[in-house]
């Protein structure tokens, strides 16, 4: 095995470690449990990642014969539907955890034994951004679940104060989007390829994400009851669903609560609030402002003054958590906005990447020159429907892989589950 092949399987073992720790934080009999209604059972995801990886490698590059091929049918595909069209299958439905365990140890085993003899690297890297994305949304699965079918962990909360809400001019200037295709180049989603120059005028954005407490002043002025704020489709989601505040908030008396993963805690005020970009969308609206577009978000994350480019939004140095932000799973929660100045990008926003995903108004949409993988066609194109919004940015559960600049996060208007916030630009 040589040096490379070794590190893409300690990171891969790294990531499995990971996911089985999430597992464990569920207790048995909940494993079968539907947290998030458009979504599937927890347990589909403990076969899934490890179906994806034997699909992908070993009865798709390798064409080696299966160990259990019903397994590798069932757990192959996840699930994205809308808020009106719910997955119907029943807990019984599912086969026993020691079956699914017994696959698992299986394919890792198969897995593992490819890797040591492969000269090409590449699908074994898709294998570990996938599992470490799926680390990021079982977070949101679990987060979703109440207390007693959880095994409660510590979690630090910062309360204190943010910022003063301000807005940053950015220049015009040209962006790069997306990458260009190098042959022995780092690996990258369909979707990230190919790369694309594009000019921006200027504009104002503010330095900060929005805030539990800007957003409660919406909440509190009647933004959810005033149609005017909202799309057609946005204005009959909300009324079919009483939406009337953040996913993650919950009225206790005549307070304000805040479920964390853990526990319910008072509403933190300084913490970026996590919304559906319909919701975003009315805030915008709300303050007579806008959603940025991906390209203004990329010129004021890795612009500068200059005109020239970063990698990052504080420069070339590649992703430390904690210092850059607050990213790779560190923390369950939110940090109070402008918590990481060393994070910065150079016309000064914070917070780009870092904290919480960023919503964009740009719908989700091929780059120019973008070709799907021969081996999962369907990973972006199936998503090119106009009803999925670019973000961008790392959560506190995005792995520092995937903190890169051409990386494309993307969901539904409507979806409210993911630790997604957003900022505004001038109109």
């Amino acid at each position: 095995m040589n040096g490379n092949s070794t590190s893409v399987l300690n990171k891969l073992r790294r990531a499995r470690e990971q996911t089985d720790h999430l597992f464990e934080m569920v207790r048995c009999e909940a494993l079968y449990d539907r947290p998030i209604a458009e979504r599937h059972r927890l347990v589909f995801y403990v076969g899934h990642l490890e179906a994806f990886d034997w699909n992908m490698i070993g009865g798709g590059a390798l064409s080696l014969k299966s160990f259990h091929p019903e397994f590798d049918r069932l757990f192959e595909f996840g699930i994205d539907p809308g808020p009106d069209d719910l997955p119907v299958d029943k807990a019984s439905d599912w086969p026993n955890l020691a079956e699914i365990y017994e696959y698992r140890e299986w394919t890792r085993q198969a897995v593992d034994q490819a890797l040591c003899e492969a000269h090409d690297l590449w699908i074994f890297s898709l294998a570990l951004e996938h599992r470490l994305m799926h680390a990021e949304t079982l977070a949101y699965l679990l987060h979703r679940m109440p207390p007693e079918k959880k095994v409660r962990k510590a979690a630090a909360v910062d309360y204190k104060r943010e910022p003063a809400s301000r807005m940053v001019d950015i220049p015009a200037g040209d962006v790069t989007l997306g990458r260009g295709r190098h042959p022995e180049g780092t690996f990258g989603w369909d979707n990230e390829f190919s790369e694309e120059s594009v000019h921006t005028p200027a504009f104002a954005i503010d330095a900060f994400n929005v805030t539990n407490r800007q957003f409660l002043e919406f909440v509190q002025a009647g933004g959810y009851e005033e149609r005017s704020l909202w799309s057609d489709k946005a204005w009959g989601w909300i009324r079919k669903h009483g939406i009337t505040h953040p996913n993650f908030w919950r009225r206790s008396g005549n307070e304000w609560v805040y479920d964390t993963m853990f526990c319910a805690i008072p509403l933190p005020l300084s913490w970026p609030v996590y919304v559906s970009h319909a919701e975003a969308q009315a805030y915008a609206s709300w303050r007579h402002k806008a959603l940025p577009t991906e390209v203004q978000y990329h010129r004021a994350a890795f612009g500068t003054p200059e005109d020239a480019e970063r990698d990052f939004p504080w420069g070339d140095a590649l992703p430390k958590a904690e210092l850059h932000g607050n990213f790779d799973a560190l923390r369950w929660n939110p940090q109070p906005v402008g918590s990481y100045p060393e994070g910065n990008s150079a016309f000064g926003v914070a917070d780009l990447m870092s904290n919480g995903w960023e919503w964009t108004s740009s719908v989700f949409a091929p780059l120019r020159g973008f070709l799907p993988f021969s081996v999962y066609p369907g990973y972006s194109a199936n998503f090119f429907d106009g009803e999925h919004y670019v973000l961008k940015g790392a959560s506190p559960r995005t792995s520092a892989e995937l903190v890169r600049r051409s990386f494309r996060n993307w969901f539904q208007s409507h979806y409210s589950n993911i630790y997604a916030t957003f900022r505004c630009v001038d109109n």
